[in-house]
């Protein structure tokens, strides 16, 4: 769509306001919204100025302004505002140069699909994200120099089965037992549908939702597949939903890997294949229908995955998650229909078009520029370095006996850990100059001083159980 087109769409629907939409370095959408007489051809290219040293990650104080660009194709009408707005993405330049922004997480994920169509591999990367959230009816946090606590809680959590409601109507879902029960069960299915016809008026096809497997209000609704950059587009557009149709409603919805202790956690498993002149390229002879290129990016992934994991599982409470027994891999191998794989080849079809590999270990509290460009640059190098991923390991992983998993990597254990693997092994990502050294640099000093010490140093309300006696 042209600029001259999306302006005839603003007079057409009497749009009253333009959200300018851009995301920040760890990864929240940001906005900047201006009268809609305020966007014209000219402000398409010139850009709108703002100030950069506000955001985590980005300016100096002395080099704070620059410029957000509206990109015309990435709009939509949001559903939630009261005066009709046009919500648009943006690219970020610096005003002076007009060179796009290195910090700006949708210039990362141009990039790498850039890098890709030189490569030569491929001229097309399809992601599908399958996002989990929590849906919960109250949340209160706090922590300071003498007291800290978290309360979540969820009209049809199983610790709610004594509460006294007036009545009590029971159907609270059991722990670990509420994937794909029916309503009354589920009490979230209306909340769910109204948010899938919210996804659909942004643009997004969404193709089934349903309960997930925690009790506690744990859903997942999935969107279709498309090109990397589309497919991080929706995952803003997808939050931003999930979010505000559950405040409607008096509730709040968080994509926090794990928020309840001993349940399962959310994840985002990333379905991905690469595409050249309209063919598949992970359709073949070999082992569960791949090809040796579907192999090959397979074994970039694996070989790269405690550094992937800096990005794509970008919290301490990320690896609460990544333990056995709860779905999400804690062992780096591949299998098919195999769930505790970090990798898992679906079967669902046989159709060479429908051939792809699922990543389990990301989850939904990641960028997804960074994270979606980062597992490509991944399978990128698997390609380029024909790196055999070995063989597959059709077992339950959770039931090896330490001698059969003694030689399975694992999961790094922490953030540190993880951000430690970044630091030694990204030159992967370097290729091409999709992320560079100022990026990774950043991005773990960053997560370092902000998350990584300061939940280090904080005294934490389980070791009073602990040690409060000693």
């Amino acid at each position: 769509m042209t600029p001259r087109e999306v302006l005839a769409l603003i007079r057409e629907k009497d749009v009253k306001a333009v959200d300018l939409r851009f995301m920040d370095f760890p990864g929240l959408w940001k906005h900047l919204t201006v009268p809609a007489e305020m966007l014209t051809e000219e402000r398409f290219e010139d850009g709108f100025g703002f100030d950069g040293s506000g955001l985590r990650g980005w300016q100096k104080i002395n080099e704070s302004d620059m410029l957000l660009v509206p990109q015309p194709g990435s709009h939509f009408l949001d559903p939630f505002t009261r005066e009709i707005t046009l919500g648009i993405l943006c690219n970020i330049q610096d005003p002076n140069t007009r060179e796009d922004y290195t910090r700006d997480p949708r210039n990362v994920a141009r990039k790498a699909v850039n890098y890709m169509k030189q490569t030569g591999f491929a001229d097309t990367a399809n992601f599908g994200p399958s996002l989990e959230f929590f849906v919960f009816d109250d949340v209160k946090y706090d922590q300071n120099s003498h007291s800290a606590f978290y309360y979540v809680d969820s009209g049809e959590g199983v610790w709610n089965t004594g509460r006294d409601e007036r009545p009590n109507l029971g159907y609270k879902i059991r722990a670990r037992q509420g994937y794909f029960p029916c309503p009354p069960g589920d009490a979230l299915y209306d909340l769910r549908t109204e948010m899938m016809l919210a996804m659909t008026q942004c643009g997004l096809q969404v193709e089934s939702h349903h309960h997930e497997k925690a009790t506690g209000g744990q859903c997942a609704i999935d969107i279709r597949f498309g090109d990397l950059l589309t497919t991080a587009d929706n995952v803003l557009k997808y939050k931003y939903v999930v979010k505000n149709v559950a405040r409607r409603h008096g509730k709040t919805a968080t994509f926090m890997p794990k928020p309840l202790f001993d349940e399962y956690g959310s994840g985002m498993h990333v379905h991905s294949s690469l595409w050249k002149n309209g063919q598949n390229l992970f359709a073949g002879n070999g082992y569960s229908g791949l090809s040796d290129t579907a192999r090959y990016a397979i074994g970039g992934i694996l070989k790269h995955a405690p550094a992937l994991c800096a990005i794509t599982n970008p919290t301490t409470n990320s690896y609460k998650r990544l333990v056995p027994g709860f779905e999400a891999p804690s062992s780096l191998a591949y299998s098919q229909r195999n769930r505790s794989a970090a990798i898992r080849i679906p079967v669902y079809s046989s159709r060479p078009r429908s051939k792809r590999i699922e990543y389990r270990l990301p989850d939904p509290a990641a960028n997804p520029y960074l994270a979606f460009a980062a597992i490509l640059m991944a399978m990128l190098d698997g390609l380029r370095h024909k790196t055999d991923p070995g063989e597959p390991l059709d077992k339950d992983i959770y039931d090896l006996p330490p001698e059969e998993l003694k030689d399975v990597p694992r999961t790094p254990a922490t953030l540190d850990d993880a951000l430690t693997a970044l630091e030694h092994d990204h030159e992967f990502l370097l290729q091409g100059g999709v992320f560079t050294e100022d990026v990774i640099e950043t991005w773990v000093s960053f997560k370092r001083a902000e998350e990584v010490a300061a939940v280090r140093v904080r005294p934490h309300p389980y070791e009073f159980a602990l040690y409060f006696d000693a």
